[in-house]
């Protein structure tokens, strides 16, 4: 077993570390819209449950050079957003959307994504996601390194469930046909394996 001080490691080196330690890691599809109503859509697999009561889910939206991303602008600006869960059928599409657009152009268009009307929020989805959720801004955070802010923490309260008739069984998703794709490390993504069960121990 190998120490490693990330004290001692360029920023890099610990970004490497972790993608590669951390996994799978869900991803999400977050559609926004700016203020001049362009609908951007973007990837971020720093993202996770945080809470069912009430629903809230967290996303890191790390900073470029200091510089905030379109999809942390827009949340800020109308406090509504859009998570979708990627999953195969979606993916190849999706991952077109990790490009760096300029300010104001649309991903979904480049993307060939089709937009979708949302129930409690302004922000629309995309019909290809089996699994939406319509979400609005609970909380954020800043992280620092040193005193220079280099990732957003977000914290979204689910306002709205949007899921595939074919994946809902009795109040539960059907994981198998969801079939969701996780992030791994570099350019390597997972899909689900062997499942299998594990009964919680009583004492």
């Amino acid at each position: 077993m190998q120490f490693i001080d990330p004290l001692n490691n360029t920023n890099l080196e610990n970004y490497k570390l972790l993608i590669g330690s951390v996994i799978p890691r869900p991803i999400a599809f977050i559609t926004t819209i700016s203020k001049e109503g362009v609908v951007n859509g973007a990837p971020f697999s720093y993202f996770n449950i945080v809470s069912s009561t009430p629903p809230l889910l967290s996303i890191a939206i790390r900073r470029e050079n200091g510089k905030i991303k379109d999809t942390l602008r827009n949340i800020l600006e109308n406090k509504e957003f859009v998570i979708h869960i990627v999953d195969s059928t979606n993916v190849e599409a999706i991952n077109k959307t990790a490009i760096n657009f300029p300010y104001n152009n649309s991903e979904i268009e480049y993307a060939d994504l089709t937009l979708i009307e949302s129930i409690k929020v302004k922000v629309p989805g995309v019909k290809e996601a089996k699994i939406r959720l319509e979400c609005k801004l609970e909380d954020r955070f800043e992280i620092k390194d040193k005193e220079t802010i280099v990732t957003d923490l977000v914290i979204g309260k689910v306002v709205g469930y949007n899921i595939d008739e074919d994946i809902l069984f009795e109040g539960k998703i059907n994981t198998q046909k969801l079939d969701p794709v996780a992030r791994l490390a570099g350019n390597s993504y997972s899909k689900l394996g062997e499942i299998f069960e594990l009964k919680k121990y009583k004492l």
